[in-house]
């Protein structure tokens, strides 16, 4: 069977699984099965599978079809041009987060604190974009800092990151002036509206605070301005409903210059912050 056939053959079992694209999804297992770009899938179509690689192909479409994410699947995904490792311990790295970075990278830093760094891939894609910058990366999984850690070494930039095990400021030392987060936000009420592939595969520590969401933004309201410098910038994700809310608690916290910032779908999803001078 070639790859175009065997492309053909799965893309009923994932129809029927209800995956919302199944012929991309197919096409990125069967790159990972032949162990190619997936850039580079449309050149080897038309080659026979070989029997092990058909073997990698099938189990990988039936882990699909069971509601995995490909991200866990394949063992990863690319995130602001760069490959992160995933594992069930961390949230898959989502295109949105990508605009909390680009947002960061407008204005210069030198030190950077990312609270619940999970996989890293804020804290580190911010580190390979600045090479003279520093970062303290923080998360209460000790397993997710594994997969920070492996990540840091896999782009080199180990050596200026720090990964501690902490409960937001618990355990920080020092200031920052660049402080980011992407936080539990998803009120509890809301967990059941999840795809099978974020409600049974991500860690739930990392979807959701439970009540309304908001807890890690409190959180983060109460020890802010203790850690940033003088003039320091704050930045974390919110889910598309809870500007006003976040920008109100920052607001209280005595935070300057706050607004609110749309990703690429034009949905709120990130909230700055600067430290009074």
């Amino acid at each position: 069977m070639t790859g175009a056939e065997a492309l053909a053959a799965v893309l009923p079992e994932l129809r029927a699984a209800g995956i919302d694209s199944p012929m991309r999804d197919a096409r990125l297992l069967l790159a990972h099965a032949l162990n190619v770009a997936p850039g580079r899938l449309t050149l080897h179509l038309q080659d026979k599978l070989g029997e092990a690689e058909m073997q990698v192909f099938l189990r990988c479409i039936d882990e699909r079809a069971a509601r995995r994410p490909v991200s866990q699947i394949v063992g990863g995904r690319l995130f602001f041009g760069r490959w992160f490792q995933v594992t069930p311990d961390v949230l898959d790295p989502r295109p949105e987060t990508e605009t909390l970075v680009a947002l960061a990278l407008e204005h210069g830093f030198e030190r950077v604190l990312d609270l619940g760094t999970g996989s890293g891939a804020i804290l580190l894609t911010l580190l390979a974009e600045r090479p003279g910058a520093t970062g303290v990366g923080t998360d209460i999984s000790q397993a997710a800092l594994g997969v920070a850690a492996r990540n840091a070494a896999a782009l080199e930039v180990a050596a200026r990151a720090t990964l501690i095990r902490a409960d937001w400021f618990a355990g920080v030392a020092g200031r920052f002036d660049l402080i980011v987060c992407n936080p539990p936000y998803i009120a509890a009420d809301e967990m059941a509206g999840l795809s099978p592939e974020v409600r049974t595969h991500e860690p739930h520590a990392a979807l959701s605070p439970g009540g309304d969401g908001l807890d890690a933004y409190r959180a983060i309201a109460a020890g802010v301005r203790e850690h940033l410098t003088p003039d320091g910038r704050l930045m974390v994700e919110i889910g598309p409903t809870q500007g006003g809310a976040v920008a109100g608690l920052f607001a209280a916290a005595g935070l300057e210059n706050i607004a609110v910032h749309p990703d690429l779908d034009q949905r709120d999803r990130v909230v700055s912050a600067q430290n009074a001078v």
